[in-house]
């Protein structure tokens, strides 16, 4: 779903403009811009394929998804994995200026593509709910964070996601040599890009922003006020922490994906389509899948747990430590303030 609008009309050399039907064609030739692309794209495939493999090699030889957060971040990171599989066929339209690969790849391609974005997003969003009922009262959310509820909403998540792009196998088609949406239905794609990014953007960035900010205010006003505090200085750590992850994750969200859909919803209004524009908007486009590989960063930054895990299967010679879990709140790493284990991330 990250090639809608401008981007199924966009290889290196033709655009075309859905308010008037036509046709741009700009020069072609195999220029600086066109190879740093190609290199960014391979580079990102092969780091976010990398990167998320790692991380469900972790949770399914390490973990063994035994908390409902790792369950998430499971589904996260298999959504992110297969979102990357779309960007070889992407990245050769762009480069080549055509689709090679029939009309069924075509289908095929934009159909999963959408559904590993909205997966990937309801994911994280169902993250920052999970992590406030974690942090915040585990006790009192314990049976709503059990791996077996967890599976069953990420099931649901999973279903949510393809009943919301099947409108993708029946708009997109292979016309003109190139994988690109119906150009005859410019009001279907006003809707469905209204649509995907207030469902896919506005209302996830929402709540992570709500909980995200709530957990951190929580967090904060029990630091103060609560006479049980045995020490100031961890937790004012523990607060820090919170808060470097809540910012990363809100941010390194809205920097990846408001450039798409701005320039989505720039280009339905444009007259003129640029070269400049055109450009502008591949390389928005392959932000929008760079998040899918900055997710697994975050993980080995900010996350204790996760960052054992990787050392352990990249270096198992070496001896770790052996990590705690805390199978009443299946929280892990950080000590907080009342004596429960718990973490900024699993």
């Amino acid at each position: 779903m990250t090639t809608s609008v401008l981007q199924m009309f966009v290889g290196n050399n033709t655009a075309v403009d859905l308010n008037s039907k036509t046709f741009h064609s700009f020069p072609q030739s195999t220029d600086g811009f066109s190879v740093t692309m190609a290199i960014l794209h391979l580079a990102v495939c092969i780091t976010g394929l990398g990167g998320n493999s790692l991380v469900i090699i972790a949770i399914l030889k390490l973990d063994k998804m035994a908390s409902a957060t790792t369950v998430y971040i499971f589904n996260l990171a298999l959504a992110d994995g297969l979102f990357m599989v779309g960007l070889p066929f992407v990245a050769f339209q762009n480069f080549q200026n055509q689709w090679i690969f029939g009309d069924v790849a075509c289908k095929l391609v934009m159909v999963l593509d959408g559904i590993n974005q909205f997966t990937s997003v309801f994911c994280l969003t169902v993250m920052s709910v999970d992590r406030y009922m974690a942090l915040v009262d585990p006790l009192r959310f314990a049976r709503w964070r059990t791996p077996k509820r967890a599976k069953i909403i990420s099931a649901f998540l999973w279903l949510f996601s393809l009943i919301s792009v099947l409108p993708m196998a029946l708009h997109f088609t292979v016309q003109y040599g190139l994988c690109m949406a119906d150009m005859f239905v410019g009001k279907f794609w006003m809707t469905f890009l209204t649509y995907t990014f207030v469902l896919g953007f506005v209302l996830p960035f929402m709540v992570m922003i709500i909980f995200y900010t709530t957990l951190v205010v929580t967090l904060r006003n029990s630091r103060q006020y609560d006479s049980r505090c045995s020490s100031s200085e961890e937790s004012q750590r523990f607060e820090k922490q919170v808060t470097k992850m809540v910012v990363a994750v809100v941010m390194v969200f809205g920097i990846c994906w408001l450039p798409f859909y701005v320039v989505n919803f720039c280009s339905l209004y444009g007259t003129n389509v640029t070269l400049t524009f055109a450009r502008g908007f591949e390389i928005a486009v392959l932000l929008s899948y760079s998040w899918s590989c900055a997710n697994p960063i975050l993980y080995a930054c900010l996350s204790e747990t996760f960052n054992r895990y990787f050392h352990t299967l990249l270096c198992p010679h070496i001896n770790h430590s052996r990590m705690h879990c805390n199978r009443d709140t299946e929280a892990y790493d950080l000590h907080y303030t009342t004596g429960q284990d718990v973490s900024v991330l699993t």
